[in-house]
């Protein structure tokens, strides 16, 4: 088994998701962010515009690159011509970051435009943690696994979510993505306490951190219900929940997610700016207590 390259890793500060309504903007104002990231995805062709843009702000930035259609947790062999493409784009751009979600998308030749959920079984734990190990052995390097947003909870499932992804990390060296949107989203509609998940959540091998906003109804008992939306700002209690995390980590590079209904450039670049200003604040914090 070869020896996996852990990156030279992103800063702790806040970063963007990538747009290509934003390309010219970031390019003629360099604004002071921490890095970008993008979507493995949609990078996966040979050449063209899209690529000369990222090459330009690769030049400028650190870079993470975020998976959506790996499929870690589907019941089948992962996609070798997609693991391909992948780690020719790892090759190409060389991000600081690569991480890819603990979910499924994929079933026999079809491609579920989808993060489905797992059951928590040993079966499902012995399944994505081999295709973890596969990923990182094709890609040289160590990924990061993002906890998901849920909506159902299986009835076969036998281990806890927190419990399920420590082992995965435990088994392949991964590193972990903690999603706080996605805790506050799967707490919500599960009646469980979000705070309880962050103080359990084995946080020495969590690598980044997402931030997102998400919409709000309501289920068939009229009781609330959060959909992982990415059309907002982050939400207040989201962020409360994101500031009570650094208490336990301190500073740690934290992306906001803002993927539909995106918006100008300048209220990004504002949430950023508010993620900063947790990450100061924790940082001050931090040495205050050590001196």
């Amino acid at each position: 088994m070869q020896a996996l390259d852990k990156g030279t890793g992103l800063p702790a500060r806040a970063g963007l998701g990538l747009k290509p309504e934003h390309y010219q903007a970031i390019l003629d104002g360099e604004p002071d962010i921490g890095f970008f990231e993008v979507h493995a995805e949609n990078y996966m062709g040979a050449g063209g515009p899209p690529h000369r843009w990222l090459e330009a702000i690769r030049e400028r930035y650190p870079l993470s690159l975020h998976g959506v259609a790996l499929s870690i947790g589907a019941a089948r062999p992962l996609d070798k011509a997609h693991l391909a493409r992948l780690k020719a784009l790892v090759e190409r751009y060389r991000p600081q970051s690569f991480s890819e979600h603990l979910a499924w998308s994929t079933h026999d030749e079809g491609f579920l435009n989808d993060l489905l959920p797992l059951p928590y079984t040993d079966e499902t734990l012995a399944r994505v943690s081999a295709h973890v190990d596969e990923t990182q052995q094709a890609l040289g390097r160590r990924m990061l696994l993002e906890n998901p947003s849920t909506y159902v909870l299986f009835a076969e499932s036998t281990i806890d979510e927190i419990d399920f992804l420590a082992a995965v990390a435990d088994r392949t060296g991964c590193g972990l993505l903690l999603d706080v949107n996605n805790v506050m989203v799967s707490a919500v509609n599960h009646r469980l306490d979000p705070y309880a998940y962050i103080d359990r959540f084995p946080v020495d091998k969590v690598g980044e951190v997402h931030l997102a906003g998400y919409d709000e109804t309501a289920d068939g008992a009229g009781d609330r219900l959060l959909i992982d939306a990415h059309a907002t700002e982050v939400r207040n209690d989201v962020f409360a929940l994101y500031e009570y995390l650094l208490r336990r980590t301190g500073p740690l590079p934290t992306l906001v997610e803002w993927d539909n209904d995106v918006p100008g450039f300048d209220t990004l670049h504002g949430e950023a700016r508010r993620v900063d200003a947790a990450l100061d604040a924790q940082a001050a914090r931090r040495d205050a207590r050590a001196a």
